[in-house]
């Protein structure tokens, strides 16, 4: 077997090794449907609970595209538009005034880590863990909470519908 030839199989195999998994991963995740905010079990820095908020996850090809509706104190709604893309880089998300991108990336199948940019800069962390029972699923956010930039860690429990 030649150099080329060689080489062009490690590139296949590791194709099929990291790629893969990734997409059956996202076809099979315990996050699709939709989520409501539990405010009982939840923790928030105060002032930055909202009333309300319902998560949606569909699935978007390999995917999962992300749809938050939260209603705040003040009684405004805020809704985000975001994708799922396990790939570790930053993508732009619509509608949230805390940041503009967000990247993923998958540590087993029902825990993610996020990290949310707003123009280039790094404004929040987040942890997201689904229940084994694919019940609820809890986010430990830490960094810049609201538009007012009030800093803090929330942890912010849901339930699935």
């Amino acid at each position: 077997m030649n150099r080329r030839t060689a080489f062009l199989s490690l590139a296949v195999l590791s194709l099929v090794i990291f790629a893969f998994p990734q997409a059956s991963l996202a076809q099979s995740s315990s996050l699709l449907g939709t989520w409501t905010l539990n405010l009982e079990k939840s923790k928030f820095v105060p002032g930055t609970a909202p009333r309300s908020q319902t998560n949606t996850y569909q699935q978007d090809g390999q995917n999962l595209k992300g749809t938050v509706q939260a209603v705040y104190a003040e009684g405004n709604t805020i809704t985000t538009g975001l994708m799922h893309i396990y790939d570790g880089q930053p993508h732009a998300v619509t509608g949230n005034p805390v940041y503009d991108s967000r990247s993923y990336a998958r540590v087993d199948a029902n825990t993610l880590v996020s990290a949310s940019t707003k123009a280039g800069k790094l404004v929040q962390v987040a942890n997201i863990v689904i229940s084994p029972d694919g019940k609820t699923f809890t986010t430990t956010t830490a960094g810049i909470l609201d538009a007012s930039g009030r800093a803090g860690t929330n942890i912010a429990v849901y339930d699935k519908h």
